[in-house]
C-alpha cells in the first residue's frame, strides 16, 4: 500500500517553528511521505528533518513583492508535485494552496491558522493592505472544510466570523526537549545571578522587550538573556549595549534554546493588548517555559492568564510598568516556594504536553487517510 502523500508549506525558513515540525513529524509517525517547503534567507541556519524540506531562494524578502514571488514559487512547485494532503499554514500560504487545488481532483487541503492573521499589527497599521488579505481570506475560508487554529479564543473569533468550526490544536511542547544537560558555564551564563529569559522567534513591536529591559534597572542581581530573532532586536541592542546585565544569544535551534530556558530562574512573555491578534494570542514560549521547569511571568492575557492561573505556574503583570514587571520577577523568583512552584510546574508539564495534544490531530487527519 502507497504511503499517504503530504507537502506542508509555510513561508517562514522552517528551521524554528517547532509547530509545523510537530506537526510534519506526527504525520511522518502515521507512514505519510512529508515534504515541508518555506524558504532560505541569508541568515538561515542548516537544517536537518527526518522528512523531506525544500526552502526556496527568492529575490524579495519583505513586503508585497516577497508574498507574491512566494506564492507563484509554491503554486508551481504544488502544482507539478503529487500529493493527497496540501497543508497550508497561515493565510500567507493558503492563496497558493487553494489555486493548486483546482488542477488536483485527488488532493485535500487542510488549513492550520496559527494566528488571527488579518489582525497582525503589521496589517492593521496598513489598512489598504490589511484589506487585501482580508479579501483573499473571505474568498478561501468559507470553502474549506478542515481547519484547525492555536487556541479556543481564536477558533471563536472565526466562527464568529464565518459561522466556521474549528479544531484547536495548541502549540505546546514536547515531552523530553532537552536531549543533554549542559551547565551554565557551557553556556556562558553568570552562575551567581538569577536569570531571566525572553525567548522566541518574535520578539517583535507590542511584545513589552523594551520595558522588560527597563525593568532590569529594578532587578539588582539578575542577568537578562534574550535568545531568539525580531524586529525589535536592533533596537533592544542599542538600549542595552552600554550594559553588562544583558546579553543577546540570537537564534537557536530548539533543543538548544531549551537548554538556556532550562538554567532560567523565570522566563516572561509580555505581549501587549494592542490589538486583537495578540490580545487572543498563547504564546508557545509559555509551553516552553513550563516544560523547563522554569515559572512564568506574563501578561494580562486571556488565554495565557488561564493557563498561568490554572497550574499556579507564575505572575501575571497588570501592566507594562517596568517597577511592576520588576516587583513580579522577584515576587516569583524570591518569594514563592521552590518546591512548591517546581511541582506546580512538573503537574503542568505532565498535562500540558504535544503527546496529549497532538490526539486532536488524530481527529482531524485520520479519517483523511484512511
Amino acid at each position: 500500500m502507497s504511503k499517504t502523500t503530504v507537502i506542508v508549506s509555510v513561508t517562514n525558513d522552517l528551521v524554528t517553528d517547532q509547530r509545523v515540525h510537530k506537526v510534519c513529524t506526527y504525520l511522518q509517525n502515521k507512514s505519510c511521505s512529508v515534504t515541508l517547503v518555506g524558504r532560505r534567507k541569508t541568515d538561515s541556519l542548516p537544517i536537518q528533518r527526518s522528512y523531506r524540506c525544500k526552502r526556496f531562494r527568492l529575490l524579495f524578502n519583505k513586503g508585497a513583492l516577497f508574498y507574491a514571488e512566494f506564492n507563484i514559487r509554491l503554486f508551481f512547485y504544488l502544482l507539478f508535485k503529487k500529493a493527497n494532503l496540501f497543508l497550508s499554514n497561515d493565510l500567507d500560504t493558503l492563496l497558493a494552496n487553494k489555486t493548486a487545488l483546482r488542477f488536483k481532483s485527488t488532493t485535500t487541503l487542510v488549513y492550520d491558522t496559527h494566528e488571527f492573521f488579518t489582525e497582525v499589527p503589521e496589517l492593521v497599521s496598513r489598512p489598504k493592505v490589511q484589506k487585501i488579505w482580508e479579501r483573499i481570506e473571505a474568498r478561501i475560508f468559507p470553502k474549506l472544510e478542515h481547519i484547525y487554529t492555536v487556541n479556543q479564543s481564536i477558533a471563536d473569533l472565526y466562527k464568529k466570523k464565518y459561522g466556521k468550526e474549528l479544531f484547536v490544536v495548541r502549540n505546546i511542547s514536547p515531552l523530553n526537549f532537552c536531549e543533554e544537560e549542559v551547565s551554565r558555564d557551557d553556556l556562558n551564563l553568570p552562575n551567581d545571578k538569577k536569570i531571566v529569559i525572553l525567548q522566541g522567534a518574535g520578539i517583535n513591536v507590542d511584545r513589552g522587550a523594551e520595558e522588560l529591559l527597563q525593568a532590569m534597572d529594578h532587578l539588582v542581581g539578575y542577568h537578562l538573556i534574550v535568545v531568539g530573532s525580531g524586529d525589535v532586536l536592533p533596537i533592544l541592542k542599542e538600549l542595552a549595549k552600554e550594559r553588562q546585565d544583558i546579553t543577546f544569544v540570537g537564534k537557536k535551534p530548539y533543543a538548544e534554546m531549551m537548554r538556556y530556558t532550562a538554567h532560567a530562574d523565570v522566563g516572561v512573555s509580555l505581549d501587549k493588548d494592542t490589538n486583537i491578534n495578540y490580545r487572543y494570542s498563547l504564546p508557545n514560549k509559555i509551553f516552553d517555559y513550563i516544560h523547563a521547569g522554569t515559572p512564568v511571568v506574563a501578561s494580562n492575557l486571556v488565554e495565557v492568564k488561564n493557563i498561568v492561573e490554572k497550574y499556579g505556574v507564575g505572575a501575571i503583570v497588570s501592566s507594562h510598568d517596568p517597577a511592576e514587571i520588576a516587583e513580579k520577577i522577584r515576587y516569583v523568583v524570591e518569594d514563592i516556594a521552590i518546591d512548591k512552584m517546581k511541582s506546580k510546574l512538573k503537574i503542568a508539564a505532565e498535562e500540558l504536553n504535544w503527546e496529549n495534544e497532538s490526539l486532536v490531530l488524530d481527529k482531524i487527519y485520520l479519517p483523511l487517510l484512511a
